[in-house]
């Protein structure tokens, strides 16, 4: 089994910035992907960014350029730089964590993110 915990989640103005962290403990073994998803209001859950163990990062279209993602495996955590925060940014952001071994994906127990003036 893998716990994520995530923080850093708030309420911030337009144009601010957030850091979100996801500290990750249990079976982490191994090669895997972390990364970042966030769910809004009657929408889907959306993939935001993602970052492979060994380094390679992914990210949607609609953050590219604002939205940072980096890790640190000796602490094992993944975090996310959110710059030039817009209200379209606004919603529940969760951790996740896929293990190639056991081909199964985790989740943490999301953290609100609020953009607005």
């Amino acid at each position: 089994q893998v716990q994520l915990v995530e923080s850093g989640g708030g309420l911030v103005q337009p144009g601010e910035s957030l850091r979100l962290s996801c500290a990750a403990s249990g079976s982490i073994g191994g090669v895997n992907t972390m990364g970042w998803y966030r769910q809004a209001p009657g929408k889907q859950r959306d993939v935001v960014a993602t970052i492979i163990s060994t380094g390679g990062t992914n990210y949607a279209d609609s953050v590219k350029g604002r939205f940072t993602i980096s890790r640190d495996n000796a602490k094992s955590t993944v975090y996310l730089q959110m710059n030039s925060l817009k209200p379209e940014d606004t919603a529940v952001y969760y951790c996740s964590f896929f293990s190639y071994s056991r081909l199964t994906q985790y989740w943490g127990q999301g953290t609100q993110v609020t953009v607005s003036s």
